[in-house]
This record gives structure tokens, C-alpha cells and sequence, in this order.
């Protein structure tokens, strides 16, 4: 089974300080990219700091080193207004990340045209 990151909160998709923190020790290559903010204000840097923990755009949602940290760090991984759930789906499936009624969910890739 293939594990993905979502967000079940109405906001948008990001990780805490302290989970950007722990993916750049882990050597998570787009966690190295991204500046820590919160490295010159560490004590402000707290989970109610809104510009602090606004991380992980860009890292893959299935990316195992995001997976890790949002499952070691629990709700301490969740990023301002951020509720993340590791979803599980079979290994053989393409998939998408779509929004439903406001809050993130993984689907199943198909065809359309128009």
C-alpha cells in the first residue's frame, strides 16, 4: 500500500516548523530548498506563529520522508490551520489530490475530455 499526505482542514496544505525542521534533518531535498524562517525567530516560532508554519508546499505528498514525519510528530506536524491524515491506497493506483466540499481527499485518476 502506498501512503499519501492530505489535508482535512478547510486551509490550505503545510507542515509545521518543527515538521520542516525534522524533514531537513532527514535530508528531504525540497525541505532543504525552502528557507526556515523560523531558524532566526526560534521563539517565536511556535504552532500559533501563522508566517513560521506555512511549509511543504512544494514536497511531494507522497513523499516517504513527509510521511514519516507527519505520522512521528502527529498533530505537531500540522501546519497553520492545517489538519494532515496519511491516507493509505493500493500501490498500483495513479492518483490526484482533488478537493471535496472544501477539504482534500485522494482520488483515482481517470479520463475526461470536453
Amino acid at each position: 500500500m502506498k501512503k499519501i499526505v492530505i489535508n482535512v482542514s478547510y486551509d490550505r496544505f503545510c507542515v509545521s516548523h518543527k515538521a520542516i525542521v525534522r524533514l531537513r534533518a532527514l535530508g528531504q531535498p525540497d525541505a532543504l530548498r525552502e528557507e526556515d524562517r523560523g531558524a532566526h525567530w526560534p521563539a517565536a516560532a511556535g504552532p500559533r506563529e501563522p508566517s513560521l508554519n506555512r511549509y511543504g508546499a512544494l514536497i511531494p505528498r507522497d513523499d516517504e520522508h513527509l510521511v514519516r514525519v507527519v505520522e512521528e510528530l502527529g498533530s505537531e506536524a500540522n501546519g497553520h490551520c492545517a489538519d494532515l491524515k496519511v491516507v493509505l491506497i493500493p500501490d498500483d493506483v495513479l492518483w490526484t489530490i482533488d478537493m471535496a466540499d472544501g477539504l482534500e481527499r485522494v482520488s483515482e485518476v481517470h479520463r475526461s475530455w470536453q
